[in-house]
């Protein structure tokens, strides 16, 4: 395990480094009430309240050189190097990086890990994944070169394939992030960890969902992923689903190979505490997630150990 993280301990990541897609739902959940400075209100809660209790905490580039003071000095500060990932082109989804933000200025901003984010179809045209390489790269390098540690996260995707929900993505996703890892895992990026989707959608898994692959089948794409990881360590993104799902998967994992180097969380933790907010305001948020909120990351936790 790269510094700053312990080399025998799990990973328990929160992010909350989500952008215009969390400030239109807080908006929402707000009503009339809804203020200007909702969206760093609520990441400034999260990040209070579950700091203490997680290894590493993801804020973004945006609001996140504010909130880093707020962090517990237990927890590994981890500031996302990137735009909002709401507004990406369709054409060739590369993510847009940072105006007013530079690699080099993450030691001096206490940040001793960097996220990248970016969309990789693996079945893309040869040149528009050459141009993604060489941005990995460059990001890796600069990293390197001062020692900030390189969180690497590619969402897979297909052209062919429009829907994602479907099932016919469902059966191609294992493939998908296999060839994403066996991609990244090359030295020249010098990447230090990836952050990887689960490699299988519980809701076309035997015994969870629709049987369009087996149980058997889904043990072995999770294999075959952390197999092709080698001794890159790697942790699992929690994707947009919902708590329980998420502690399903972790679980599932666990069970098929317990190579992961733990997992990051965001939306299946806290979700729920956008209604929360919405309704009784930053008080009430604070108290939900001192308690459910927590509890939630301790049963990650157990359910990957």
């Amino acid at each position: 395990m790269p510094a700053p993280f312990k080399s025998q301990e799990l990973i328990h990541g929160v992010a909350v480094d989500q952008g215009s897609g969390l400030a239109a739902a807080i908006a929402a959940a707000r009503g009339a009430d809804a203020r200007d400075d909702d969206l760093k209100t609520f990441k400034r809660i999260v990040v209070e309240t579950a700091s203490p209790l997680a290894t590493t905490l993801l804020v973004d580039s945006n609001y996140g050189p504010q909130l880093l003071p707020h962090m517990a000095p237990s927890c590994i500060p981890m500031l996302a190097f990137e735009a909002d990932v709401y507004h990406i082109a369709d054409e060739d989804r590369i993510t847009r990086l940072p105006d007013d933000l530079s690699v080099e200025q993450f030691p001096a901003l206490g940040a001793p890990v960097l996220k990248f984010f970016l969309y990789y179809g693996p079945n893309d045209p040869a040149e528009l994944n050459q141009r993604k390489f060489d941005l990995v790269r460059s990001i890796g390098d600069r990293c390197r070169a001062q020692g900030t540690t390189f969180l690497f996260e590619p969402i897979v995707y297909d052209r062919a394939i429009s829907d994602g929900t479907s099932t016919e993505f469902a059966l191609l996703k294992p493939s998908l992030v296999r060839r994403a890892v066996e991609d990244f895992v090359n030295p020249d990026y010098k990447i230090d960890i990836l952050k990887i989707e689960i490699p299988v959608t519980l809701d076309f898994v035997e015994d969870f969902g629709t049987a369009a692959m087996s149980r058997r089948d889904a043990e072995a794409a999770i294999v075959d992923v952390s197999n092709a990881a080698g001794d890159m360590p790697f942790l699992y993104l929690s994707a947009g689903v919902t708590f329980e799902r998420f502690i399903e998967g972790l679980s599932f994992c666990k069970s098929s190979s317990g190579k992961a180097a733990g997992f990051m969380c965001g939306r299946a933790l806290w979700s729920d505490a956008i209604g929360v907010f919405g309704a009784d305001g930053g008080s009430a948020m604070a108290k939900w997630m001192e308690t459910t909120g927590r509890d939630r990351l301790a049963r990650m936790g157990e359910a990957i150990a």
